[in-house]
């Protein structure tokens, strides 16, 4: 058995279906362009630390030619999201990992700052004996999600999209009893004032 898992959730960059909130700045095809690079960057990042632990969690045709460039170029395993909304579908893929390894970290592919530190941080609060590990994000929600035990009340009632997301995951976590730490904050690329503050980490990261 491996000692832990770690999860990334993808969805196809297609051109009026990826990052949506960003078409007003960039179209379509510049979104879906900018999520593609947002989710080869997190791909890539920790595919060279965790190699064989690392999975693809994938929304829609798990077929796309960028999922199975990144399987192939990484030696990647490709899940199916399921699921009637983003709770359920985060539940499956964790309760899964468990399954088979002692720890499980799930993480988004759309944030620029996320790296292989961090969620070796996250690896980290869960060998000290977290039930759960947070990776808060600046607008309300979180960036990752790291589990040594199973229950589904971290996912349960949850404004997903919403800014309470972060705020009702603790009230959940409060009211189950779990022990849960958090680790610093990180932004996603989700909104067109975010693209400047994405750009100028390009020019300071190699």
């Amino acid at each position: 058995m491996s000692d832990f898992a770690v999860q990334v959730f993808a969805r196809p960059p297609i051109a009026g279906q990826a990052k949506t909130r960003l078409i007003s700045a960039l179209g379509a095809q510049g979104a879906a362009r900018v999520y593609e690079e947002l989710l080869r960057t997190t791909v890539d990042r920790l595919a060279g630390a965790f190699g064989g632990a690392l999975s693809l969690w994938v929304s829609g045709e798990p077929n796309h030619p960028v999922f199975q460039t990144l399987a192939a170029e990484h030696s990647l395993l490709i899940q199916s999201q399921e699921g009637a909304d983003l709770g359920e579908r985060m539940s499956l893929a964790l309760r899964t990992g468990l399954e088979r390894q002692d720890k499980v970290i799930l993480v988004g592919s759309d944030c620029p700052p996320m790296d292989a530190d961090y969620v070796k941080q996250a690896l980290a609060a869960l060998d000290a004996g977290a039930d759960c590990v947070l990776g808060p994000a600046e607008d309300g929600g979180y960036v990752l999600v790291g589990l040594r035990k199973w229950g589904p009340q971290p996912f349960m009632d949850i404004p997903w999209g919403s800014a309470q997301v972060l705020a009702k995951t603790r009230e959940r976590l409060r009211q189950a009893g779990w022990h849960w730490r958090e680790l610093h904050p990180l932004w996603d690329l989700d909104r067109p004032e975010d693209l400047s503050r994405w750009r100028l980490l390009h020019e300071v990261t190699p």
